[in-house]
């Protein structure tokens, strides 16, 4: 759940900007700097880093750990990013496996960002890159799946409800992209 200061008007799916780019580009290196060697990659993930898709104005950044040691969140919260509490960003399931993750929040007035710290070795990991690439390759893909976003965007606006909506359509499109990997050679 958002923090009260994340608080909005409910859901809005917006047409690509191109500026997430250098906004996900700024954020990386806050993130790096705060986490120095923990951090094997950054990665921009989620909608806002497939240009041409529509996405919530949040920018999503994937942190490859090799572990989700406690000492994590005493250095993203020394750097103000705030760790979100709910059960759902302690525990996702990835192609039917329970991963741990952490995910954060940015400090009260910035803008709107979701960092997610995964191991590198996780499917949820794997996950995340897979969405990303399969939609930035499948363009006919990437347009259903924006389309499909606006449109229950518009007719759903409680951010909670949005995601259980969405989530079963996630799964069906993850079906899509693992045979795109198969057949296209794609691997982490």
């Amino acid at each position: 759940m958002p923090f009260p200061d994340e608080l909005g008007a409910g859901v809005s799916v917006v047409e690509y900007d191109p500026a997430w780019p250098g906004e996900f580009a700024v954020l990386a290196e806050r993130i790096e700097a705060a986490l120095g060697e923990r951090a094997l990659a950054v990665d921009h993930v989620g909608s806002t880093s497939v240009p041409g898709l529509p996405a919530k104005n949040c920018i999503d950044a994937q942190v490859r750990v090799a572990d989700l040691g406690p000492d994590l969140i005493d250095l993203m919260e020394s750097a103000g990013f705030r760790c979100r509490p709910e059960p759902w960003n302690r525990t996702e399931v990835s192609f039917g496996q329970a991963c741990d993750k952490l995910v954060f929040a940015p400090p009260i007035g910035e803008r709107l960002t979701n960092i997610h710290l995964r191991r590198a070795d996780t499917p949820n990991t794997r996950f995340a890159l897979l969405f990303r690439d399969y939609l930035r390759a499948d363009l006919a893909a990437r347009d259903a799946w924006g389309a499909f976003k606006q449109r229950l965007a518009q007719s759903v606006p409680d951010l909670a409800d949005y995601g259980q909506i969405k989530a079963p359509a996630t799964t069906l499109l993850m079906l899509t992209a693992e045979r795109w990997a198969a057949e296209s050679g794609w691997t982490l």
